[in-house]
């Protein structure tokens, strides 16, 4: 991204060293070379403070990131990441749920194999989302177009409200899967007097 290299320049244009820069906005040193060495991304707040710092438009300072921002947000990776994980959770439905009513304690090997794989894909989404600081990329975006959803964004970062969102859209997502499980579980029944 453009960022760290404005960053930089900026930084080094004002005869800042990382560290007197880091004191003037009240993070780390070290935060400043993570930004620099694009590692992460400053907050929205963090972007404010270095514009007026540099007396510079956020424009300026984020030149050309916010396309890069809005790719990184809605990411391929991302995408297939998810669509793996769905298939792999299906299939362990439909594979893994018969299996286990058929063969017993035995069935139980292809279910957790098939469980296990879309796990690996939920992490790998997750790790997609952390590593392109997927909230304050959503902020920055949301302040660039002008969106008043911007507060709201911004709150949702450490809002209980949405950690209890988050648990809701689990557990409604494992109830499914599990009716599913017991309509599959009854229709291999079924299926096995036959």
């Amino acid at each position: 991204m453009n960022f760290s290299r404005q960053l930089k320049k900026y930084r080094e244009l004002h005869n800042f060293s990382q560290e007197e820069l880091a004191e003037r906005i009240y993070v780390t040193r070290q935060t400043i070379s993570k930004w620099e060495n694009d590692k992460t991304y400053p907050d929205i707040h963090n972007l404010i403070a270095l514009s007026v710092l540099f007396e510079i438009t956020l424009d300026e300072l984020v030149k050309g990131d916010v396309a890069t921002m809005k790719k990184m947000v809605n990411s391929e990776h991302m995408d297939k990441n998810t669509k793996g994980m769905l298939f792999f959770i299906l299939l362990a439905l439909i594979v893994g749920v018969p299996s286990i009513t058929i063969f017993g304690a035995k069935g139980y090997i292809p279910f957790g194999i098939l469980w296990g794989i879309s796990m690996v894909f939920a992490l790998k989404i997750e790790k997609e989302k952390k590593k392109a600081n997927v909230k304050t990329l959503k902020e920055i975006i949301a302040f660039t177009e002008g969106n008043p959803n911007l507060e709201t964004l911004q709150k949702q970062r450490n809002n209980r409200k949405y950690f209890v969102e988050k648990l809701t859209i689990v557990l409604a997502f494992t109830a499914i899967a599990a009716i599913l499980a017991l309509a599959i579980v009854y229709a291999t029944e079924l299926f096995m007097k036959i």
